[in-house]
């Protein structure tokens, strides 16, 4: 009897000091995130509002145009690619954006020309990337620099 009220009580104390421990974690985590939003309405406030002038609002007026460019491209490049090319894209965008943004403007282009007719597919995609792989140069190089150890075995 005297050796389950102890165990009770032992992990009653257990229980109240873990969830103090993670109750001071979150109170600390919560002053983090404070201290982040209080510097990111500064900046917002600093680059937009802070001066007045008609800076804030040129700005403003640019990123509301790039945001209209890039639904644009979007719609576009979602009327003219099926699921398969267009998820070959996205994949391609993660890995090297830079050629995804080429594909991406030649389709366009060609939208925008009439020169596409119906959906493109994967494998027409894949030409594309050919293509346009042909005429980059390659920039890509390794070097393997092996550091030689005075024990080195290789070295006999």
């Amino acid at each position: 009897m005297k050796k389950q009220w102890y165990q009770r009580r032992v992990r009653g104390v257990l229980n109240y000091y873990t969830n103090y421990y993670y109750k001071s974690n979150l109170r600390m985590a919560d002053e983090g995130l404070e201290e982040i939003r209080r510097k990111r309405m500064a900046e917002m406030q600093g680059d937009g509002g802070g001066g007045g002038g008609p800076g804030g609002a040129d700005a403003s007026k640019a990123m509301e145009q790039q945001q209209r460019q890039q639904e644009m491209k979007n719609n576009i490049l979602s009327a003219i690619l099926d699921q398969k090319a267009r998820a070959r894209l996205n994949t391609i965008a993660q890995v090297k954006p830079e050629r995804a943004q080429k594909v991406e403007m030649m389709l366009c282009n060609m939208y925008q020309r009439r020169q596409i007719s119906g959906k493109i597919g994967e494998a027409e995609l894949v030409k594309m990337l050919e293509e346009i792989s042909k005429t980059e140069p390659k920039s890509s190089k390794v070097n393997f620099d092996r550091r030689r150890v005075d024990l080195d075995s290789d070295s006999d």
